[in-house]
């Protein structure tokens, strides 16, 4: 399956933005690509903790998703996309990452941990999507089960853990990873981190430009970087995953198997 990482800038104009994920989609319509991964907020950027997400706020099957299907059906791939859906909170969507195909949305992804850390405050405009079994999101794709995560998702192994116990053999993640001392460093470790402690191959596409770390990467599953981005530019990272070196790497290390799930509740 051939993959690739879309590094962008969105910015607060919904149709601006659909315009240039249908841009970069044409872009890589030669290449055979099968999924494509876009970064969090694709559909309408944050802004700041202040800013209420509700005007621009949609539902699944509003202008994003429509959209997304339509490049979905038009290029023959599988797209995941991040956008502000609204919720039964009125003043805070939910940061959800929706998977399309070409006959239509397949899932979608409500973002459990919501990045209040070093000044941001994202609960304050988004509402936590819920830490339930139906959320977590694993899709077929070409043959291959497709995990989703977002952005500070990947601080916390349990998701991770979760989407691999749940069968997943490639993780996905959008991001707006904030720019800041050691920041860039942090997210190339713990997409490392999270590519060998569930022996998968990562795919995670980052927002660009000043605020934003880029630095999008897929990497393979013993951790091996693939296809990285810079930091500041827009662009793609591509890559073709190999079944047998996932099988390879699984079957020398079998964390799976070997992993204790026994722990005691307190």
């Amino acid at each position: 399956m051939k993959v690739a990482g879309v590094q962008f800038t969105s910015g607060s104009d919904p149709a601006d933005n659909r315009r240039q994920v249908g841009q970069r989609l044409a872009a890589l319509s030669d290449q055979g690509i099968d999924l494509v991964v876009f970064p969090e907020a694709s559909q309408r950027a944050f802004g700041t903790s202040r800013t209420s997400l509700t005007g621009d706020a949609e539902a699944l099957d509003g202008p994003f998703v429509t959209e997304l299907c339509e490049l979905a059906q038009r290029y023959d791939v599988v797209i995941t996309a991040g956008m502000f859906e609204t919720s039964s909170d009125p003043d805070r969507p939910y940061n959800t990452t929706v998977v399309v195909g070409p006959q239509g949305l397949l899932a979608g992804y409500r973002k459990i941990h919501l990045y209040d850390a070093f000044g941001f405050e994202e609960s304050t405009a988004v509402h936590p999507g819920p830490a339930t079994t139906s959320n977590v999101v694993v899709v077929d794709v070409q043959g291959w089960k497709v995990g989703v995560m977002t952005c500070f998702d990947l601080r916390f192994p349990e998701l991770s853990l979760r989407l691999f116990d749940a069968g997943a053999e490639v993780i996905v993640l959008g991001a707006a990873w904030v720019a800041g001392p050691l920041k860039v460093e942090q997210w190339s470790q713990l997409l490392g981190a999270r590519s060998i402690e569930t022996t998968s191959y990562v795919v995670a596409a980052a927002q660009a430009g000043e605020r934003y770390c880029g630095t999008s990467e897929i990497l393979s599953p013993n951790g091996v970087v693939l296809d990285r981005a810079d930091a500041s530019h827009d662009g793609a990272v591509v890559a073709t995953l190999e079944r047998q070196l996932l099988e390879d790497v699984r079957r020398a290390m079998p964390v799976g198997s070997v992993r204790r799930r026994d722990w005691p509740s307190t």
